[in-house]
């Protein structure tokens, strides 16, 4: 989006006087289990797989759009195993249309996600062509990267964790990069097309239609804890993807994710928002916020207004999901690519316009903030209850508002850190960063 923001420029003088809560620092405890060596650990995990491997075959490896801290050492470690076998491993973004839908643009979000060619020992072929290999009754077609599909085998990667769009027995995992990340853009949107609720559906049937051909050799299951660190690495025999053994990793992710630890709040600010952290910009699971037309909402937590001030550097300007947002400063919308929004949203179907609107804008931070408070139903503004966050993935280190005290010291998985600060901004109305 162009700096010039044309019909925005009319409330750029917009502003309310509202007198801001002190925050208090507060760490979220949370079970801390954690791989102690990820390389050994997916060595191990890829032992059953040993037999299966002829010298010289050649592997493909996924690794998909999203920002999972072990991510790269697990690619890493699985294509020094694949060589140690005797196997020719190659990565392959596995990804529907993010990276603005071009091969480049893949490769590029790969690499801000710590995989490159020099940092994985292995090349990257990257292509937005698939191979369709069959079209499933009253279903989608069913597509395979043609990188992939060349390869003697297939091994999935991927974080086994809930969706943000649905929820069923199998949601964002081993199966959704298979039917989805190797369908690529025209697999994805052939997916999409059904509609949100009906992922459940097709998602499954699309990923065991691929194993049936016999490429997939496994899917490499990661589990995270609530720090962002793998809890553990799984193997998922070709058979078991999409099948009781996926859904018990996601059972156990759900049960490790992290979540705020308040039920009701009157306004969240969210620094910052992306897609490496949510394939929605923030996760719906952590706000509350289902917001696709016909779909069931999340029982909780329950946050009157969001405010979200910035869109990662990672992501590139895509800045879907912004929809889920109330307030956002016009500092987010300069750096709004919209053409990569548009194909996004375009490729999630029904799940894409709503999620791709524009919220209220005003011209500073401060402005932004204010307009949340303003807004929220809570008269007294002294008993706003407010909570800020860096994003809705580390949600290990938050700032509450002083009327949030009560709670937070009858919550045993909480601690306060410090004194309460106030809520600072810069000249230009921007909100201080914090440490």
């Amino acid at each position: 989006m162009s700096t010039h923001l044309g019909p925005f420029e009319a409330v750029r003088n917009l502003t309310y006087d509202v007198p801001f809560p002190r925050l208090l620092p507060v760490r979220q405890r949370f079970d801390p289990e954690q791989v102690a060596d990820v390389a050994a650990a997916t060595a191990q995990a890829l032992e059953p797989l040993r037999a299966r491997i002829r010298p010289g075959m050649t592997v493909a490896i996924t690794a998909g759009s999203r920002g999972i801290h072990d991510k790269p050492a697990v690619v890493r470690a699985a294509g020094e195993w694949l060589r140690a076998a005797g196997a020719d491993p190659f990565v392959v973004p596995a990804m529907g249309s993010h990276g603005g839908a071009t091969a480049e643009g893949q490769v590029e979000l790969l690499a801000d996600l710590g995989i490159t060619e020099e940092s994985v020992g292995m090349p990257i072929r990257a292509t937005m062509e698939t191979v369709e290999i069959d079209r499933l009754p009253d279903g989608p077609a069913v597509h395979l990267d043609a990188n992939a599909a060349k390869a003697d085998g297939i091994l999935a990667i991927n974080r086994v964790k809930a969706h943000t769009d649905f929820q069923g027995d199998v949601e964002s995992g081993i199966s959704k990069i298979v039917a989805i990340g190797l369908g690529k853009q025209r697999g994805a949107e052939g997916i999409h097309r059904f509609g949100p609720a009906n992922l459940a559906v097709w998602i499954p049937r699309v990923a065991r239609r691929i194993v049936d051909t016999g490429k997939i050799l496994g899917g490499l299951a990661i589990v995270e804890n609530a720090y962002d660190r793998a809890a553990r690495i799984e193997l998922l025999d070709a058979p078991d993807i999409a099948g009781p053994a996926e859904s018990a990793l996601l059972a156990d992710a759900k049960r490790r994710m992290a979540r705020l630890p308040f039920d009701d709040i009157d306004v969240a600010v969210i620094d910052e928002m992306g897609k490496n952290y949510s394939g929605a910009g923030m996760d719906t699971n952590v706000i509350g916020r289902m917001m696709i037309r016909g779909s069931a909402e999340f029982e909780g937590p329950r946050i009157r207004n969001i405010a979200v001030l910035d869109v990662s550097d990672a992501s590139h300007g895509n800045a879907v999901g912004l929809g889920l947002a109330d307030f956002v400063p016009f500092r987010l919308l300069e750096r709004i690519d919209l053409r990569s929004v548009y194909i996004n949203a375009m490729t999630s179907g029904l799940g894409g316009p709503q999620r791709a609107q524009i919220p209220m804008a005003f011209a500073t931070d401060r402005d932004t903030i204010a307009a949340a408070v303003v807004t929220c139903g809570v008269a007294d503004v002294g008993a706003v209850t407010l909570v800020r966050m860096r994003n809705t993935l580390d949600l290990e280190h938050l700032l509450v508002s002083e009327s949030l005290r009560d709670a937070v010291d009858a919550h045993p998985a909480l601690e306060t850190t410090g004194d309460a600060v106030p809520m600072e901004f810069g000249a230009d109305g921007e909100l201080l960063k914090w440490d």
